[in-house]
């Protein structure tokens, strides 16, 4: 399965009870995929609030998918995770091969040689294991708490509880859903608002104000 053509990024994302979100995003190990890959995870980090981590963690999913074409070969699947839970973000790459990558001298020109390296460097911890398909190379990044918007993640919350509850048939790109189910749940909270004797104009001048005011 490729990753979708671009501005429509192949993701299938999973929230987690206990506030970790997780994103899975199979491709094909190709050249032409991996900017769409790096695209696909940098849109699903500004999704989730985060979009500071966007630099490094394209570098290091650049890393892992052009390995994956150097050393499991061009057109094989595999699959990027990122999960997200509050300071740290863990980017896994799943191959269908069981040889484990280990660090090797900086000019070595075996499998991830120099890229272990450049992991070590940007992560705070990684690794690798065997899975029962192949294997995985895993790293984690840590966020800071200025990486994190807190409006962001509240936002992305508020929305994905709003589509289950509503039953949401909705379908096709993500970020397309996302915005549709912020345009119904505008309405249902101006409905609200009006239920309670409130000027719903007013109350949206009233958060358009707040927006202004810290964008600003």
């Amino acid at each position: 399965m490729r990753v979708a053509r671009e501005g429509e990024p192949l993701m299938r994302e999973i929230d987690i009870k206990d506030r970790r979100r997780r994103c899975v995003l199979p491709f094909e190990a190709l050249p032409a995929e991996v900017r769409l890959l790096r695209r696909a995870a940098a849109t699903q980090l500004g999704q989730w609030g985060v979009p500071a981590a966007g630099d490094a963690t394209q570098l290091v999913v650049t890393e892992l998918a052009t390995n994956v074409i150097k050393h499991v070969g061009e057109g094989s699947p595999a699959t990027l995770i990122l999960e997200w839970q509050r300071e740290r973000l863990r980017v896994e790459m799943h191959d269908k091969s069981s040889c484990l990558p280990a660090p090797r001298t900086a000019d070595c020109e075996a499998e991830c040689g120099r890229g272990l390296h450049m992991l070590a460097a940007m992560a705070v911890d990684w690794g690798t294991v065997v899975t029962a398909l192949g294997k995985a190379v895993w790293c984690e990044i840590e966020l800071g708490p200025d990486d994190v918007c807190l409006r962001m993640e509240r936002a992305v919350d508020a929305l994905e509880n709003y589509r289950e509850r509503s039953g949401s048939a909705l379908r096709g790109r993500h970020e397309a859903v996302l915005e549709e189910s912020a345009v119904e749940l505008i309405a249902d909270l101006l409905h609200w608002t009006s239920a309670q004797g409130l000027d719903p104009d007013d109350v949206l001048d009233r958060a358009q104000m707040h927006y202004e005011a810290e964008a600003a």
